[in-house]
């Protein structure tokens, strides 16, 4: 089935989640529950008489994860360990939907889809959340990669344990910290896109500051921190927050050029986004782009970039994704 992208240009509702999302409006609490058992006794009254989860309980966010997966992607199983990052599943799909359109503006206004197109998620994490999303979506295949060993065996066993996704995307640990791509990009590997959610803080104190103001500015008791949506040190910080880690992917970028068609990666702060601009210029891309995405009160952006040239990339889609005469636009 082609998936025709939503023309160039097309405004939306600035508080709407991507058109494709299939996480619109309210959740049907009923239909999850029924799917997955470990969800109902989450489910509490709101004061509006609406049925909903506390947000704050991980238990509870995790098992509306899994429901959602269970509902929306065929995942029959899906588990994390305790502590580890349980992501927001809406926010997720809208990456992959703007990422999608991002390759669809150079086909056609079709998104390409199936085992042909390869993707390539920088820190995948234990919830392998982009590679599940993406794959059971448009069918791409996935390569994940992470510095933490749990992530990548928790990744993989999801993975393997879901019969739709044998085959189809696979985890490889990253043993230096310092390196995105070497070590776990194969001189055979090649990529149709790169996608990336960087730790946003630069110190465990930064992270733990964060969320006390989150608490507070929700109502929450901020005596006691504990994070929802969990979530290991790797995950929520490194040194120098995401602009020195998006900056160092950037860099190391370019030494993988031939191998990957589109680079991508979320900024959380719109005030990065000079600066990731000027390190891009001085890298040699030669086509950079921001997106914006909304997400109800949250608000990101999409950085994608290329070091191929035009003929270069028409002759990848040629060879991977069928283009015999599409030009870039």
């Amino acid at each position: 089935m082609m998936v025709k992208s939503p023309r160039h240009g097309q405004q939306r509702p600035a508080a709407q989640l991507h058109p494709r999302n299939p996480h619109q409006g309210r959740y049907d609490f009923d239909a999850l529950c029924q799917l997955c058992a470990e969800l109902k006794p989450c489910v509490v009254v709101s004061r509006r008489g609406d049925q909903t989860i506390d947000f704050h309980d991980p238990v509870a966010v995790k098992a509306l994860n899994k429901a959602l997966l269970m509902q929306h992607y065929g995942i029959q199983f899906w588990d994390i360990p305790a502590g580890y990052l349980c992501p927001p599943i809406p926010g997720r799909a809208d990456y992959i939907h703007y990422l999608a359109d991002e390759l669809a503006a150079d086909n056609g206004g079709v998104v390409p889809e199936g085992r042909m197109i390869q993707g390539l998620d920088i820190g995948v994490g234990a919830n392998c959340i982009y590679p599940l999303i993406g794959n059971r979506t448009y069918g791409w295949q996935f390569v994940g990669t992470d510095i933490d060993p749990v992530s990548v065996n928790t990744a993989n066993l999801i993975a393997e344990a879901n019969t739709a996704l044998k085959g189809q995307l696979t985890c490889r640990l990253q043993a230096d910290a310092k390196l995105i791509f070497k070590g776990v990009i194969k001189p055979s590997d090649r990529f149709d896109f790169t996608l990336c959610n960087p730790p946003f803080h630069g110190s465990a104190q930064e992270t733990e500051a964060a969320n006390r103001r989150k608490l507070r500015h929700l109502g929450q008791p901020a005596d006691s921190v504990k994070l929802n949506f969990g979530g290991q040190s790797n995950e929520l910080w490194c040194p120098g927050g995401e602009l020195a880690f998006i900056k160092r992917i950037i860099t190391q970028s370019k030494d993988v050029a031939a191998q990957c068609y589109l680079f991508s990666c979320l900024v959380s702060k719109e005030t990065h986004i000079p600066q990731l601009k000027g390190a891009l210029k001085n890298a040699g891309a030669r086509r950079v782009k921001v997106v914006a995405m909304t997400q109800g009160q949250k608000q990101s952006r999409l950085l994608l970039w290329t070091f191929q040239s035009d003929n270069a990339r028409l002759q990848w889609r040629e060879t991977y994704w069928g283009d015999k005469s599409l030009s870039p636009q």
